[in-house]
């Protein structure tokens, strides 16, 4: 049997959607991380201080944040800096 991996990848779908999976990762796992890359980052934000704050009776909360920016190639083929961000929410 497979393990099923503690992070979220954050993309163009909408908030809830992103939500809703790390919810369903945390009803297994202790620590979820939550992982965006540039523009996705104000999402990935987003998801995890509607988790911490939205549902605050039931004691999530962030206990880690990285931040970094990765040098990727683009499609042109110039080499970028590219911010991203990891958001740690674990449940009580």
């Amino acid at each position: 049997m497979s393990r099923i991996p503690n992070i979220i990848f954050i993309g163009k779908k909408p908030i809830p959607t992103y939500v809703n999976a790390t919810l369903t990762q945390l009803s297994v796992e202790p620590v979820v991380t939550i992982k965006a890359r540039g523009k996705s980052i104000v999402t990935a934000v987003d998801v995890s201080q509607m988790i911490v704050k939205r549902l605050n009776a039931v004691g999530y909360k962030v206990s880690g944040v990285r931040i970094f920016s990765e040098r990727m190639t683009s499609l042109d083929g110039k080499e970028r800096n590219v911010s991203t961000i990891e958001i740690d929410v674990a449940r009580p």
